[in-house]
């Protein structure tokens, strides 16, 4: 199944039940590459639609307090890039029909080669990516080769952009645009429906793509308001907080983590069903 396939049918079939999307964020490899592995698997049964991965990086410098211990519980469990793509290699195999896209800094890519790393993350089944830190003018160094690979290149689009700045943003963007709600890090506050509701009209007059709003969705009465205007409400800084919940004194993962953790999903995910 080609990478576009997955998430174009995701969409559609949402469409076609007339409710939006919800995206589930984790970081690869916390709380541990074992606890990390079964949380993946275990999403798509507690309301996933689309799963974004995140890749583990020492300076997630756009991601607030929740996320970036993600990333440093992660890279001490011993994550790395080439880990997280063997993540998704064995997620491909119980389930080849959820989306999977990786999101992260430019950073770790670069060290291992973005031509090798887009071969070899369309070849574990990765449908796309989102890159926090490459704009538009800077498409030769990962955009271009991920779209010859034929991974989708989400672009991420700020309540900064205006319409001049949309048109060169939207360029080259694939699969969805994720609509960042708040200008500011993860985790922290959260925007109106109606500003979000406002900022969407304005999108779409410029790509026909669905679009998934982010940032700042911590309930699900946030992803039931945000699944009335968008496509897709993307919640992460929620569900890490519950990882982090249910961590003992030395970091390790309670028995209890993988139940809570995917409970709060299924709740989440109640806000699109009801």
């Amino acid at each position: 199944m080609r990478s576009q396939d997955r998430i174009d049918r995701t969409f559609q079939r949402l469409a076609d039940e007339a409710r939006a999307g919800l995206v589930t964020f984790i970081t690869a490899g916390d709380p541990d590459l074992e606890t990390s592995q079964q949380l993946m698997e275990r999403l798509p049964g507690a309301g996933a639609d689309i799963i974004e991965l995140g890749m583990p990086f020492s300076d997630p410098m756009a991601d607030g307090p929740a996320i970036q211990a993600a990333n440093l519980r992660a890279l001490s469990s011993g994550a790395s890039l080439r880990g997280t793509l063997a993540m998704v290699s064995r997620f491909r195999e119980n389930n080849n029909d959820t989306p999977v896209i990786l999101m992260g800094y430019f950073n770790p890519i670069y060290q291992y080669g973005p031509s090798r790393f887009v071969t070899d993350a369309a070849a574990a089944g990765v449908d796309g990516l989102i890159m926090v830190d490459l704009p538009p003018e800077e498409d030769d160094e990962l955009c271009d080769p991920a779209r010859t690979a034929g991974l989708h290149w989400v672009r991420l689009v700020t309540p900064t952009s205006d319409e001049v700045r949309l048109q060169q943003v939207l360029r080259n963007a694939s699969g969805f645009i994720y609509y960042v709600s708040i200008a500011g890090i993860t985790g922290t506050r959260s925007a109106a429906a109606s500003a979000i509701g406002d900022a969407l009209t304005m999108i779409r007059k410029h790509t026909p793509l669905p679009i998934a709003v982010g940032f700042g969705i911590n309930t699900a009465e946030q992803v039931r308001e945000t699944g009335e205007v968008a496509d897709g409400a993307v919640v992460g800084s929620a569900i890490i907080r519950e990882i982090e919940n249910h961590l003992d004194r030395s970091g390790k993962a309670k028995p209890e983590l993988l139940d809570r953790v995917t409970g709060l999903v299924s709740e989440l995910a109640g806000g699109l069903r009801a």
